[in-house]
């Protein structure tokens, strides 16, 4: 090779390299309402340590996400249920591995209108409730007037893990299906027999107040048992309260480069601090080694 030529072959080599360095690189997180503002926090502060990196974050729930991931066009679905045997079906015959990584728990609050005299239902008389078996709320000691139902649409996984895990049955028909878990609880200010669920990670506002006209319902697994709130992390992390439910990102088939990085940045100290800051619980020690496991696995699992 000339003089010429290798000074030639280094200025390319030189010029690939500063792209390469200077080149933006693109992921798509979408899918749960309930995970996009804390997807959205992680996606920011990680954007922040590796500035090359471009994150877009956008929500349209459960359904929506997994459904992208189906598509090939996202590349983090956020799902607050676990996929359901038909989309894990349709993911075989696509040839889509579908790895779920657990990142945060949630628990769903139960809010009503802050002149119910109620302070704690039981998980049979919620599921009562949410079924259309018990109409009115003196039915089960709460103010003289009919039941009020606020729910989200059924594309949401908080929709399907409330009738799944708490109902074991349909909702009843006067369900209110609100696009997102604000309506709900601005509905639920103005009504005062209304009566929602959302994700206590979305309830507490700023200043770590609930919301003008909302209150907060403790709830016990049985009637003469002890009501616990989903406010209280020890509540969670014992077991005690009874509605509690992994958060998902699932990702097509082992990761790898910038999409591994998040992924273990949002498992990791750092993103489980953002996690909790976000009003959510971290995951446990053994969900941690269940997840790097599962991210070395070349196999994908569904939990």
């Amino acid at each position: 090779m000339s003089r010429i030529a290798g000074w030639v072959l280094l200025i390319l080599l030189l010029i690939s390299c500063q792209k390469s360095s200077n080149s933006i690189e693109n992921l798509l997180i979408k899918g749960s309402d309930t995970e996009v503002n804390v997807a959205l926090a992680l996606a920011e502060a990680f954007m922040e340590k590796e500035p090359n990196v471009s994150i877009a974050v956008t929500g349209g729930g459960s359904g929506t996400g997994v459904a992208a991931l189906l598509s090939g066009k996202t590349n983090i679905a956020n799902s607050s249920r676990p996929m359901k045997p038909d989309e894990l079906k349709m993911a075989e015959a696509r040839g889509i591995r579908p790895l779920p990584i657990v990142f945060g728990i949630d628990a769903l609050a139960i809010i009503v209108n802050e002149q119910n005299p109620l302070d704690s239902l039981t998980m049979d008389e919620l599921a009562r409730v949410f079924k259309g078996e018990v109409r009115h709320w003196a039915a089960i000691g709460g103010p003289n007037m009919n039941v009020s139902l606020y729910g989200r649409q059924s594309n949401s996984g908080t929709f399907i893990y409330f009738r799944d895990e708490v109902l074991n049955a349909e909702y009843s028909a006067s369900l209110k299906q609100m696009n997102g878990t604000a309506q709900i609880v601005e509905a639920i200010s103005t009504d005062p027999a209304g009566v929602g669920y959302v994700g206590v990670g979305y309830l507490l506002e700023k200043s770590g107040d609930l919301p003008q006209g909302v209150k907060l319902l403790k709830v016990s697994r049985a009637k003469g048992q002890t009501a616990y709130s989903p406010l209280e992390s020890s509540h969670i992390t014992s077991d005690q309260y009874p509605i509690v439910r992994p958060l998902y990102q699932y990702v097509n088939g082992k990761p790898s480069g910038r999409l591994l990085e998040f992924l273990l940045f949002a498992i990791g100290a750092e993103g489980q601090a953002i996690v909790s800051k976000n009003g959510y619980y971290p995951i446990s020690k053994a969900q941690h080694a269940a997840d790097i496991e599962l991210l070395n696995a070349e196999v994908a699992i569904n939990k």
